[in-house]
């Protein structure tokens, strides 16, 4: 349990760090000073890289750097198995939008509100901050939840347990998305971090998830900036629930892609372990 407890506080301390000076300080100063230039990309991009080299333990503390290197499991991978990891987290992805669809006709998923643009801010420098913000979002929450705090609860208690903490703390984190619907969007946050804790354990790495976070972040903030919808809302409006309507066929065939996706994710991170300890041999 104590390693459970430090994992969780150390990785909570990580993503604060890093997130605190784009959400609180640069990202808001940027929509009311200078709209016009995405100033705020300069000063952050910076930061990050100064934040990235202390936890990936390249400066700071001696005495601590091998934990932060190892914890952070940043590691570098073979060239041949970056392909493999990358169409496995995107198969993923797919078995993540099936586990919306259930879920939309299981309980009433929350609506969010369209990102506005402050007036006079071009749309390139919107889409450019956005970027940016799911740049260090990739970058924060991959190293506190996948590497500082899954690393080790995964060495200790495996890969189950690893999972449903870090999957917890990420979606109690993300309640100001939806302060009034915590719960029952667990199951969604707890599936994301199977998603990219699954593929950390295959690659022995953080950097694939990374790389598939950022993107995931931009297509999913450029969204809703662009519609007002969420990336758990699939569609415009809402699907009817099976306790109204009953179980039909939309949804058995939403539960057959879900279970033929999660098979198909499994076995891709299988192949993408097997390749990286065979490169690694």
């Amino acid at each position: 349990m104590t390693t459970i407890i430090v994992a969780v506080i150390l990785g909570v301390a990580v993503l604060l760090a890093g997130s605190l000076p784009w959400g609180v300080a640069l990202a808001p100063l940027n929509l009311r000073i200078g709209v016009r230039v995405p100033w705020a990309v300069v000063p952050m991009a910076a930061y990050l890289w100064g934040y990235w080299t202390f936890v990936r333990g390249d400066w700071g503390s001696p005495a601590h750097a091998a934990t932060r290197r190892h914890d952070l499991r940043a590691h570098a991978l073979p060239g041949d198995v970056w392909p493999a990891a990358l169409v496995a987290g995107l198969i993923g992805f797919g078995a993540l939008l099936a586990l919306i669809a259930v879920l939309a006709r299981l309980v009433t998923l929350p609506q969010s509100a369209q990102i506005p643009t402050p007036a006079g801010m071009p749309a390139a420098t919107m889409l450019v901050l956005l970027t940016m913000a799911s740049v260090v979002a990739g970058v924060t929450e991959e190293a506190a939840f996948r590497g500082y705090m899954q690393t080790p609860i995964e060495e200790r208690y495996g890969l189950p347990l690893a999972i449903l903490v870090n999957g917890t703390m990420f979606g109690l984190l993300h309640f100001p998305n939806h302060p009034d619907s915590v719960l029952v969007m667990l199951p969604y946050y707890i599936g994301v971090a199977a998603i990219y804790g699954g593929l950390t354990w295959a690659a022995n790495s953080i950097l694939p998830s990374l790389v598939l976070h950022v993107g995931g972040d931009i297509w999913s903030l450029g969204r809703l900036w662009m519609t007002g919808r969420p990336e758990w809302q699939l569609s415009p409006s809402p699907p009817a629930l099976i306790r109204e309507t009953g179980v039909d066929k939309g949804f058995l065939l939403a539960m057959a892609s879900l279970t033929l996706l999660t098979a198909l994710t499994v076995a891709g991170y299988r192949a993408v372990r097997r390749m990286r300890l065979a490169a690694q041999a």
